[in-house]
């Protein structure tokens, strides 16, 4: 896979996490990806972090692999012509910039692309392009707090909290890259590049767009449901008489499978827990006889089971217990980095 993209240029001026990843997505599929930094102390994801590795914190090494780097002051003459020089031989350049800098240096998208048209040019921001707020800077916990999304997670006793996941910041960057991909297809048959403009806020919106979607539309309001789910009954986690795992009755006739299993066959055919729809409004009535049964038996022991007849389950593992699961070592996700002695996670395709 790692020359699928060879021979492309790429020219990243990132900070930190979503246009760093961009960068690291397209190095990982074979593009030289240069890297600019700034001349006093590069990038600030150098520092988030003890140092791991020629004195560079290990978030650094997660999304900068692969690249090349180079310090440059663009405030400076000297700095704005290599600047040039690199754009011009570049096939893409991605940037997440605050609001207003890419226009005081002269590198806005209108103007570097009218003196590049080959140019692909990716702008990351915090809020989008256009509106009230595109001006504002931004961080992936103010996004994931301002677009609703902290709202949606827990349970419904819970305190609005952030995803431990950058979702914003990394799903920007994928963004990003599949714009840009776009744009070098399109190119092919114009010989002109184009500008793409991505958000961690617009990023955000879709991924909460099953939510947001469903009050736009038929006025109902999300409800929190920890691990569960809001059209699927069973679809969440239970207590063993050990450990807790997930059941995910996805329809009715996994749901008969997990009823027969249980030794509960009359749930099946039972009017409140006969179709998904039922189960939807009967669900405290269902898990008030589904709780106990499953407090009677060991995760382990319930899963195999379970399993057995095709009912999907899962425990809830930590990262040391996902690490050390034998599918996950099949995968062989966890690359060596060339040249070092340590490992980091790769891209899942």
């Amino acid at each position: 896979m790692t020359a699928i993209l060879q021979g492309l240029r790429v020219l990243e001026l990132g900070q930190v996490l979503a246009g760093p990843f961009a960068g690291a997505i397209l190095a990982d599929l074979g593009a030289e990806v240069v890297k600019l930094e700034r001349v006093d102390g590069g990038d600030d994801a150098r520092h988030m972090g003890p140092p791991f590795r020629h004195g560079d914190a290990l978030n650094f090494q997660v999304f900068n692999r692969g690249k090349q780097s180079v310090a440059l002051d663009l405030k400076t003459d000297a700095g704005r012509a290599a600047f040039e020089r690199l754009a011009g031989e570049a096939d893409v350049f991605i940037h997440n910039l605050r609001p207003g800098v890419p226009a005081a240096l002269g590198i806005d998208g209108p103007s570097l692309c009218a003196r590049h048209p080959r140019l692909v040019y990716c702008a990351i921001s915090a809020f989008g392009a256009s509106g009230p707020m595109a001006m504002r800077p931004g961080y992936e916990p103010l996004i994931q707090a301002f677009s609703g999304l902290s709202s949606l997670n827990g349970g419904p006793d819970d305190p609005p909290m952030r995803s431990a996941a950058s979702l914003c910041d990394q799903g920007t960057g994928m963004w990003v890259v599949i714009g840009a991909l776009a744009l070098l297809q399109r190119r092919q048959h114009t010989g002109r590049g184009g500008i793409v403009q991505a958000s961690l806020l617009e990023t955000a919106l879709v991924w909460n767009a099953q939510k947001a979607d469903a009050y736009s539309n038929q006025g109902v309001l999300p409800v929190r449901h920890a691990s569960g789910h809001p059209g699927f009954v069973p679809y969440e986690a239970f207590e063993a008489s050990d450990d807790p795992f997930l059941i995910c009755c996805g329809n009715d006739r996994l749901f008969q499978k997990l009823a027969a299993e249980l030794g509960q066959p009359q749930w099946a055919t039972d009017p409140r827990f006969a179709t998904n729809q039922a189960r939807l409004r009967h669900k405290a009535e269902l898990f008030a006889e589904l709780c106990p049964l499953l407090r009677q038996g060991e995760r382990g022991q319930w899963m195999a089971r379970f399993e057995a007849v095709g009912v999907p389950c899962s425990p809830i593992l930590s990262v040391p217990e996902v690490m050390d699961e034998p599918q996950v070592h099949a995968l062989d996700l966890l690359l060596p980095v060339p040249g070092e002695d340590f490992c980091l996670t790769g891209l899942p395709l």
